[in-house]
């Protein structure tokens, strides 16, 4: 007979203090992470992926010490993950939860992918309309009116 393994109940800890990234959609935690510049941040960062969800299947979690985002992070977080659940927590406790809302625009976070974009030959402001096809969030340019899905847009992160 074999040894089981007995069942932690948390898989990653708590944290005191800091931010909670819920619902992330599986596999986008890393993007979110690049464009948040987290890695560089000097905070602890706690990753999770593939953690089941009876909502979703399987999603992604991150956990952030030491800082709350800010409005614009919160956008960025947006941009890839569009249902996620953002948790502040103060002395273990979580303070304040909320789903990120989709801003009628998002501006200057991006560089457009489209290299003929007048963005990318004049010091304009990247700007993209968060349009829906389905269930699938895409995002137009205002100004060369290109589609581009949101993991398209990670690696011109300005």
């Amino acid at each position: 007979m074999a040894n089981k393994q007995p069942e932690r109940p948390f898989k990653v800890y708590t944290i005191k203090e800091g931010t909670v990234i819920d619902h992330i959609p599986r596999g986008r935690a890393i993007e979110i992470l690049r464009m948040l510049k987290l890695v560089d941040s000097g905070n602890f960062v706690t990753m999770g992926s593939n953690f089941k969800s009876k909502k979703k299947g399987y999603k992604d979690i991150i956990k952030i010490e030491g800082k709350e985002l800010t409005p614009e992070e919160v956008n960025q977080v947006a941009l890839l993950a569009p249902k996620a659940t953002i948790n502040i927590i103060r002395d273990y406790k979580i303070v304040d939860k909320f789903v990120v809302e989709l801003p009628e625009v998002f501006e200057d976070m991006v560089k457009c992918p489209n290299p003929k974009c007048i963005t990318n030959m004049d010091p304009q402001n990247a700007k993209f309309i968060p349009t829906f096809e389905g269930k699938e969030m895409l995002l137009q340019c205002v100004y060369c009116e290109k589609l581009f899905k949101p993991e398209e847009l990670n690696e011109y992160v300005k």
